[in-house]
């Protein structure tokens, strides 16, 4: 570093001098830093953006899905019944009696300390011989060779004290169809529990009376779209009931409603221009955006086109003279209760177009946001460099300036010195008088 000692011979502030000089010339340079901050502060807006329209890109994928809309309160007149719905369910209702519930077989041996024979055979319900053969007749063995088997029962000893031990089998599965028998070993056996369906009867008492079985405690499609888990035998008939839940249907579209309203609020607050003193405006990021109006374009548009020539404001939602959607839940619960599928497949269709637009736009690979993302910041990064590019270019200008002046000072200092010796050497001349 050199020493830099202003205006020696000058008395110039020779310092400040390139600096403002320097000033000048970084202009361009800053305003490649501006561009790079603006560009920058565009970037963080658009993800912002894309986040917010990938969030609606799933919710509305979700929704898309029948399973989603179709939404029932379900209940049973018993502690002993639990009903839940799936895919086609309808409101209805249905008494039934448990007569029994599913079971697993249970075989217990006798107390023993070891087992009789290291090989023995298990028959499964369908006359299927599972043939055990243990490495030895030790307990461990025995019960490791059934647990490895592929006879559908598992074995585990219990302690019977003074040594000894009772294998517990027990087939892996209810219903009658995993029954078992152990045959081929002298051990002694006692049956706990027979393996059987469970059961129940509906129209109990009548001429209609059928009795329906399961393999296990739960009854699949017992109604259409209904399933109904029994856990208790009952004597007299309970009551399973399926209503469709009006409530849960109308949240799902008001929420639907607000997350695209909150994606356009989003978008109109960065849009928005302000006025300030003197008539002056300013405008918001995406003020003049494409990119941004064409995202809430497309996805109004996705929302409110018609359905089957239909508005969607037949079933409570509709556009405002301000590019809002509203929600009408009146309306929507009416439309609802005087057609209910017709209000799912408008909710369904809605959330399908909404999903595809969205996922398209806010796609992290070739989306429309993400491809103007990429895009800014392809930009930064160009602007970066052409702003290195002006720091080397600054470095040396402000380097030349500095030998220059230098030099000036160098040069002024010699005139100086000349200055001095021709002012001495005429002070030192004779000076001649007239008489």
């Amino acid at each position: 570093m050199g020493l830099a000692l202003d205006g020696l011979a000058s008395g110039l502030d020779t310092t400040s001098l390139i600096r403002s000089l320097m000033q000048v010339e970084a202009i361009p340079q800053n305003i490649l830093k501006n561009k790079v901050s603006a560009t920058q502060t565009m970037v963080a807006a658009l993800q912002a953006l894309n986040t917010r329209v990938a969030d609606l890109a799933a919710l509305t994928t979700k929704l898309s899905k029948p399973e989603t809309l179709q939404l029932f309160s379900t209940s049973g007149s018993s502690e002993g019944l639990k009903v839940t719905t799936t895919v086609g369910a309808s409101a209805g209702s249905l008494d039934l009696t448990v007569t029994k519930l599913a079971q697993s077989q249970l075989h217990v041996s006798d107390p023993i300390t070891e087992w009789t024979e290291s090989s023995f055979t298990i028959t499964a319900a369908d006359g299927t011989e599972s043939v055990i053969s243990a490495q030895s007749n030790s307990l461990d063995d025995i019960i490791a060779a059934v647990n490895a088997s592929d006879s559908g029962v598992s074995a585990v000893k219990v302690s019977a004290g003074n040594d000894q031990y009772r294998v517990q089998f027990s087939s892996s599965e209810t219903g009658a169809a995993n029954a078992f028998t152990i045959s081929g070993t002298a051990v002694p056996m006692t049956q706990i529990r027979l393996a059987q369906d469970a059961e129940v009867t509906l129209w109990s008492g009548t001429a209609a009376e059928q009795t329906v079985s399961s393999a296990t405690n739960t009854f699949a499609a017992l109604l259409p779209g209904v399933d109904v888990t029994v856990s208790k035998v009952s004597t007299e008939p309970v009551t399973v009931s399926v209503e469709r839940d009006s409530d849960a249907t109308s949240k799902v579209a008001s929420d639907l409603v607000d997350s695209l309203n909150g994606l356009f609020n989003f978008i109109a607050t960065n849009s928005s221009v302000t006025s300030g003193t003197g008539g002056a405006t300013k405008g918001m990021i995406f003020t003049g955006d494409s990119t941004a109006r064409d995202v809430k374009q497309r996805i109004m548009d996705a929302a409110i086109m018609p359905i089957d020539s239909k508005s969607p404001s037949e079933i409570g939602i509709s556009i405002t003279k301000d590019g809002k959607l509203e929600f009408d839940a009146e309306k929507f619960a009416k439309a609802l209760a005087e057609d209910p599928a017709r209000v799912e497949t408008v909710l369904q269709t809605i959330s399908s177009r909404v999903s595809t637009v969205a996922t398209a736009m806010s796609d992290k690979y070739d989306g429309v946001i993400t491809s103007r993302i990429k895009g800014q910041e392809s930009m930064v990064s160009r602007l970066d460099t052409q702003i290195e590019d002006w720091d080397r270019r600054l470095s040396g200008r402000e380097a030349t300036l500095k030998r220059i002046y230098s030099a000036l000072e160098v040069q002024l200092s010699n005139l100086n010195s000349q200055q001095s010796y021709l002012a001495s050497q005429l002070a030192s001349l004779p000076t001649t008088q007239k008489k």
